[in-house]
């Protein structure tokens, strides 16, 4: 057994074990976690004694809340865009290492799971979702972007759902993530010890998952996916919001409070959201992950990334004040130049081998 600041390292027989174990801050990542996690998989990848690798969570209703934004908000007061652009490459690099571990990797996963606890998570062979499962992409509502990979996943999602996750960073359950292909399986929680000792006695995995799936059901999205087909399937966000302020009969009231959680985020943060959304459909992971990177690069700086991260942390969850206020006054040619600008010292990800 090994630890890291938050996370236990264990090797039981055949499987390695990954416990997020930072209670206290809801298992917020920092870029240790990180490093630790890409350390770990990469020395698992090659190991002929493990089988594969289950990950879980000590606390009891959280997986993991993301990124910590207390250490993002200290940075961020004190100027330091260096270490914030670090700890994100850093971050989009385990991404990558993860989507080339070829071994079982089983995420167990009976909590909150939000941003960057969704990008270690979501990539590898299974994702697991018990019943106390929820699923969100919130970034647009600390002035941020949908990172760790959702430029590549949230196009991927069915119809237009990804993008309306993306513009209100509404926080799903198991059925909608298995019905969308976000988690593999749904297990009750109470069969998560049987799938740990498996892995650890090199009992095949995929049918054991199988034989141990339910129907997690449909949802509560289903009933409006027609609404949400016809307002996100629009050709800007300001007329994603002209539709929903538009439906009539019985979505009004969906869309009422669609729109209003969508008028709630960063306007700046939802331009960058739809054109990731846009450009995402035809990227790679690695090319995402890369853009990503960019992104974030010149976004790190600016009042919304500042400011929403602090109303957060130090505001205690006040309404962030946006600078620009409204869509209207967003610089449509300056979110373009976002995007092809190249950041300094850009992200790379190497052509990894099976073993990494």
């Amino acid at each position: 057994m090994s630890e890291a600041p938050g996370i236990i390292f264990e090797e039981i027989d055949r499987s390695g074990v990954v416990t997020l174990n930072r209670p206290s801050r809801l298992n917020a990542l920092n870029r240790e976690m990180f490093e630790a996690l890409s350390l770990h998989y990469r020395r698992w990848a090659p190991a002929a004694h493990i089988y594969g690798v289950v990950m879980q969570s000590a606390h009891p209703t959280v997986f993991s809340s993301g990124g910590d934004l207390k250490i993002l908000h200290d940075w961020s007061e004190q100027g330091a865009l260096g270490a914030i652009r670090e700890f994100y490459r850093v971050a989009y690099t385990h991404v990558w290492v993860l989507e080339k571990f070829i071994r079982p990797n089983v995420p167990l996963i009976n909590g909150l799971v939000l941003g960057g606890g969704i990008g270690i998570s979501l990539y590898g062979t299974h994702c697991v979702a018990g019943e106390g499962f929820r699923f969100g992409m919130p970034q647009v509502g600390i002035g941020f972007l949908p990172d760790i990979g959702g430029t590549y996943f949230l196009p991927r999602m069915l119809g237009w759902t990804g993008l309306y996750l993306a513009l209100t960073g509404r926080i799903i359950g198991p059925a909608e993530a298995y019905r969308h292909h976000l988690v593999s399986h749904y297990i009750p929680a109470a069969h998560f010890g049987v799938i740990k000792d498996a892995l650890s006695d090199n009992q095949p995995i995929d049918r054991l998952l199988d034989g141990l799936h339910r129907d997690p059901g449909e949802g509560e999205l289903v009933r409006h996916t027609p609404v949400i087909d016809r307002a996100f399937s629009a050709a800007s966000v300001d007329a994603i919001l002209e539709k929903l302020d538009a439906e009539q009969g019985e979505d009004e009231a969906f869309a009422r409070a669609t729109a209003a959680e969508i008028r709630k985020n960063s306007p700046t943060s939802l331009k960058i959201a739809f054109g990731q959304f846009k450009r995402g459909k035809s990227l790679n992971l690695a090319d995402a992950l890369k853009l990503e990177f960019r992104l974030t690069s010149h976004v790190i700086g600016s009042h919304d990334y500042r400011e929403g991260i602090a109303a957060r942390i130090a505001g205690k969850g006040r309404a962030p004040v946006w600078q620009p206020a409204t869509l209207d006054l967003v610089d449509d040619a300056a979110i373009e130049r976002l995007f092809t600008t190249p950041a300094e010292d850009e992200l790379e990800l190497k052509e990894l081998t099976p073993g990494l």
